[in-house]
This record gives C-alpha cells, sequence and structure tokens, in this order.
C-alpha cells in the first residue's frame, strides 16, 4: 500500500501545499478574466458601427492621407533646395562705414556700402562727398570670394574685413 510517510511528507503538509497553489491560480484566473474583458470591450469600442468595408475605406482614406503628404513632403523639400541655391547668391552680409572723406570737419557724409553673399562674392560701393559743389562721387569695386584685384582705400578695406567677419 502507497504511504506519504514513505516519503518523507506528512498530508497536512501536502494538503497546504496544494491549497495554496491552488489559490494562487484561482487568482491568476481571475486577473486574465479582467484582462480578457478589458480587451473585449476595447475590441467592441473599435469594431462598434463598423464592419470590414469600413474598416477597408478608413484604411484606404488614411494611406491616401499618407500619400499626400508624403507628395507635399517631396514639393517641400524641393522648395527648400531652390531657397538653398538663392541663398548662396542673394547678398547677405553687409557692413557701412560711414567716413569724412576730406577730414575738413564737413561731417560724415560719405559711406562705404559693402555687400556679400555667402561664398564672398559681392561689391565695395564707395560715395564721396566733396564739399565743392561737385557733389558726389560713386566708385564700384567686384569682390570675388573675398578678395579685389584693385586696391582699396582705409574705409572700403575696414568695411570689406567687417563683412567677411559675419
Amino acid at each position: 500500500m502507497f504511504k506519504w510517510d514513505n516519503f518523507g511528507m506528512q498530508i497536512d503538509m501536502v494538503t497546504l501545499i496544494m491549497a495554496g497553489v491552488l489559490f494562487l491560480m484561482f487568482i491568476l484566473v481571475i486577473v486574465l478574466f479582467a484582462k480578457i474583458s478589458g480587451l473585449k470591450s476595447k475590441y467592441r469600442s473599435f469594431m462598434s458601427g463598423s464592419d470590414a468595408r469600413s474598416l477597408e475605406e478608413a484604411f484606404q482614406m488614411k494611406f491616401e492621407n499618407m500619400d499626400f503628404i508624403n507628395g507635399k513632403l517631396g514639393e517641400i523639400d524641393d522648395r527648400l533646395d531652390r531657397i538653398d541655391d538663392n541663398l548662396l547668391i542673394t547678398f547677405q552680409k553687409v557692413s557701412l562705414i560711414r567716413y569724412d572723406a576730406f577730414r575738413a570737419g564737413g561731417g560724415q557724409l560719405s559711406f562705404v556700402l559693402t555687400m556679400l553673399n555667402k561664398v564672398n562674392d559681392g561689391f565695395i560701393l564707395n560715395t564721396v562727398h566733396s564739399n565743392s559743389s561737385e557733389g558726389y562721387f560713386s566708385y564700384i569695386k567686384e569682390v570675388k570670394a573675398g578678395q579685389v584685384s584693385v586696391e582699396l582705400s582705409e574705409e572700403e578695406a575696414r568695411s570689406l574685413e567687417e563683412a567677411l567677419m559675419q
């Protein structure tokens, strides 16, 4: 005949362990039923008023929206590329220096304007005010890659240096 005592365990201890395992399993079953119930309610909420055809139409509309958005992103990328190209040729660096051309106390009516693009191409405009009735004289000098091929006055050199530092 079979006896638990042969294994060194008492029947009371085995019954207690089995009751504890059974109680733990019961708790786990209740937790799983609660989770399944929550998933069922979410599923019913998702599917309410929907059949396979309306869900397919909803997904199709979402995909069409995504295609539209992707097309717009492509257009925006193209526009940004054109803007970047234009920024290379627009004047971005500007320096204006006012000075008294003849240092005769007539005021700072003469000026040097330097305008450069991103790659430091541009011009230097020097407008000199004469104290006589002759008025103004303007000179323009071309700048290529931050360099000029003619001699610069002190004010022109300072204006070019300021523009290059921007």
